[in-house]
């Protein structure tokens, strides 16, 4: 409800999953004073194979252009299975234990010795991994204080905790214990998608790709395993005398006293055990922080701990928001927030966000602070009655450059690159914090695959105005978290109730979802007529917005259980409602900008604006007085409509999904 995610790795999910040991391989025949050779792989061949194979490894960079894996490029990703970097290298070089290893990573997977039963879903599961790119997020922690380090290691132990309790919401968390120790890439799928069911596009409906041999289908861990074979059971809990307190964000759903009813039990007595433990290794985490100048950070350290005792997360949330750009250099976020991952969309999943302050951010505040009750004001006047502006007190983004995610922050695509939380109560209502990600995606790998993905799409007129630079889409996503505050957000109530009471969960994430990323679109015209940005700057960020949609439309609209994927889906009635009005514009006879394919999509800037007015104010009248009529139209004409805006929602996820998607790995150098 309140993320921004990018559709531009591996280990197991619980800590019960046992590590994969390294390849024992023969290593290559050499004379015995040769050094071994290391440039037998290219570095992305090193880092893909890494991931079939489940080792924990990434080649960072070939900085001396040698086409040659040197010590010091060689980093040790974050997860279960990790292993201790001096056990690969030493002040000599590499160790023969990496040489091993090495040698083991040379050879492809060989599924000769497969059973013959079982061959096919592997050969599914080694498809699924390709089709993520891994991606590092490294931060260097080796010059830092000893403060820093304890802080920075202790948040590694919370985050694989943090990973077991959100193992357990997804129902997953044993499921890894029937996968064989010589099945590396079956372990590494489980833990890459946080379960055994496969995620891709070419693969997430494909009965036959599957982590476990007998190809089990996760049952939500937060409802009775019984009722979910209906798939309806949801509307059916909606429907109970006490479905207030059944549908409540921090509480898992059990059978009643009585058959045919059900209670809800708060977390921190269904999960006891894991909160717990969680709320230890935080107050371990609070009592390394001695100076002074982070006592915030101490300070949510500490309530965060008690709130995982007490489930009471106002008082956690209240010390967070107390957090920011000039009072501290740590952002954590450790709490349940989100609802997208499980079937009804109430229940708020596990995780932790932990990153170092940006102090970018200090720009954006400047430019959007004076201007931000213009900005309530103007979504108002979309909107119109009912809703009235409301006096916005919401903090404007804070940048942060994140060092691990875990849980419900940690997808096996892709990343959140804005956030705004927390999502309900009074800190929520004040306006809460946003956040935007700022060091994802800036790496050279990502932005090569993104320019080739636009020049596959794009023709030649608008390729040459679009552009790699983050500024653009950190731009959009600052637009998109504030937008969450503005205007009709999910805690706006109509006739008393709110969105998801309206809408149904599902469609009140798209709804709210749709809400905050066309009014991003929205306002960076806006912003023009202020003069806060300039026209060009803004037609960048069209150009990047667009290219955005395109990515998350070739994730599909529905997942494998007929789940509603809502980034999916706002993007596909915001790129079809332009297409409608004629501002994306497909060229079936045009060669697209790479100078391969045939047909590509020309963006008429100079009618941008006129047609985003259009579909802000359809979206925001939407929200605004709880038109679920009018919500539902939306999908059914450019979500399920059998119609041309389907065939080239097939060209643009046919052209796009040719490149991995980012599958993001984590490490830190100490």
């Amino acid at each position: 409800m309140r993320k921004l995610t990018l559709a531009f790795a591996f280990s197991a999910v619980s800590q019960s999953f046992a590590a994969t040991p390294a390849p024992q391989a023969t290593p290559t025949v050499q004379a015995a004073t040769a050094k071994p050779l290391y440039n037998r792989l290219s570095r992305l061949d090193f880092n893909q194979r890494a991931v079939e194979k489940n080792v924990p490894l990434f080649w960072r960079n070939d900085a001396n252009k040698d086409n040659v894996l040197d010590p010091d490029e060689l980093v040790v990703v974050w997860g279960p299975n990790a292993v201790k970097r001096d056990t690969l290298v030493a002040s000599s070089g590499f160790t023969p234990d990496f040489t091993t290893t090495y040698e083991g990573l040379l050879k492809p997977a060989d599924l000769s010795k497969a059973p013959a039963d079982d061959k096919k879903r592997r050969e599914k599961v080694l498809l699924e991994l390709a089709q993520g790119r891994p991606t590092l997020v490294e931060n260097d922690f080796a010059n830092a204080s000893e403060e820093d380090k304890a802080v920075v290691r202790q948040m590694e132990k919370v985050a694989l905790l943090i990973e077991k309790l959100h193992g357990r919401q997804l129902g997953t968390l044993a499921m890894g214990e029937k996968i064989p120790a010589d099945d590396a890439a079956s372990r590494a799928l489980f833990f890459r998608n946080q379960g055994p069911t496969c995620e891709a596009p070419k693969t997430e409906n494909d009965p036959d790709c599957n982590a476990i041999a007998d190809k089990p289908k996760p049952r939500s861990g937060l409802y009775p395993a019984d009722i979910q074979a209906d798939k309806n059971f949801c509307d059916m809990l909606s429907k109970q005398k006490n479905s207030k307190e059944l549908m409540g964000h921090f509480s898992a759903v059990v059978a009643g006293d009585k058959p045919g009813t059900f209670k809800a039990v708060p977390y921190n007595v269904f999960y006891k055990d894991d909160m717990e433990a969680l709320a230890k290794e935080l107050e371990v985490a609070a009592a390394a922080v001695k100076s002074k100048e982070e006592a915030p950070f101490k300070a949510y350290l500490t309530a965060a701990a008690k709130a995982f005792r007490t489930n009471n997360w106002e008082p956690a949330n209240e010390a967070w928001a107390k957090m920011g750009v000039n009072n501290s250099k740590w952002y954590l976020r450790v709490a349940p927030d989100e609802v997208y991952y499980e079937p009804c969309a109430w229940k708020a999943g596990f995780a932790m966000a932990f990153a170092l302050i940006n102090k970018d951010s200090l720009a954006w505040q400047k430019k959007l602070e004076p201007v931000k009750s213009e900005m309530e004001n103007a979504l108002a006047t979309l909107a119109g009655a009912p809703y009235k502006a409301r006096k916005v007190a919401f903090k404007l983004p804070d940048f942060i450059d994140i060092i691990l995610n875990a849980g419900d922050a940690r997808p096996a695509h892709g990343a959140t690159i804005g956030q705004s939380l927390p999502n309900w109560g009074k800190v929520a209502e004040k306006g809460g914090r946003t956040v935007a990600m700022t060091n994802l995606y800036t790496d050279a790998d990502s932005q090569n695959a993104l320019r080739d993905q636009m020049a596959s799409l794009y023709c030649p007129a608008t390729q040459a105005l679009a552009s790699t630079d983050p500024k653009p889409a950190t731009m959009s996503t600052v637009l998109h978290e504030a937008a969450h505050n503005l205007g009709p957000s999910h805690e706006y109530k109509v006739k008393g109730k709110e969105d998801d009471q309206i809408f149904g969960g599902p469609l009140a994430s798209t709804m709210e979802e749709l809400k905050a990323q066309t009014s991003a679109l929205y306002f960076a015209d806006w912003l023009v007529e202020k003069k806060v940005i300039s026209q060009e700057e803004a037609n960048q960020a069209h150009i990047r917005d667009v290219a955005w949609a395109f990515g998350h439309i070739s994730r599909g609209m529905y997942d494998a259980s007929g789940k509603p994927k809502n980034y999916s889906q706002l993007a596909s009635i915001q790129l079809g409602t332009l297409h409608k009005a004629g501002v994306l514009v497909w060229s079936k006879d045009a060669m697209a900008a790479n100078g391969k394919d045939k047909g590509c999509f020309e963006l008429k800037l100079d009618a941008w604006k006129p047609a985003l007015d259009t579909l802000a104010t359809a979206v925001l009248k939407i929200k605004g007085s709880g038109d679920k009529a009018g919500a539902d139209k939306l999908v059914a004409d450019f979500v399920d409509a059998n119609d041309g805006w389907k065939q080239l929602r097939e060209v643009i996820t046919e052209r796009w999904t040719r490149a991995p998607k980012a599958s993001f790995v984590y490490a830190v150098r100490y």
